[in-house]
């Protein structure tokens, strides 16, 4: 059996499509949303290790800073083990507030809150209610590496 996706033709058998493919044109890729969700789950995985190591970004009194008179008043840098929470906070705040609207759809969509069909209300949704940061919004969700991923199974992609 064939479906029509945009002007193409898609054979079910061939590809293993169980059901119809979504017409669905995202501005961002599917394996973009899937690195993303890469990030988030190292992040996750980042701060459940901090809690179970008993470490948490501590800062330290450095002797050396003390006596050369630095203005920081002998503290060391916050140690920074895993840089992956600052680069998926980036990766998020770089993206146009379409690309955002989108990931934010996607994830409701992981998230239960929404079916994959009404996608593009979703989208509409979500920039519409898009107020503060959506980085912050985003990572503040400990399973949203789980919900993109989710997601993405719901819209077939």
């Amino acid at each position: 059996m064939t479906i029509a996706n945009e002007e193409k033709w898609i054979d079910k058998e061939k590809t293993g499509l169980s059901e119809a493919a979504m017409d669905i044109n995202l501005t961002l890729s599917a394996d973009t949303i899937r690195m993303f969700a890469q990030k988030a789950r190292a992040v996750a995985s980042a701060l459940q290790d901090t809690f179970e190591d008993g470490h948490d970004g501590e800062v330290e009194f450095d002797a050396d800073s003390l006596e050369e008179g630095h203005n920081h008043d002998g503290l060391a840098e916050e140690e920074s083990d895993d840089l992956s929470d600052e680069e998926l906070r980036e990766l998020i705040e770089d993206l146009n507030v379409d690309e955002a609207a989108e990931l934010v759809a996607i994830t409701w969509i992981g998230r239960g809150d929404f079916e994959a069909d009404d996608f593009d209300q979703v989208v509409d949704e979500a920039r519409e209610r898009a107020l503060g940061s959506t980085a912050k919004y985003l990572i503040g969700m400990p399973l949203l590496a789980d919900y993109l991923e989710a997601g993405l199974d719901a819209l077939d992609l």
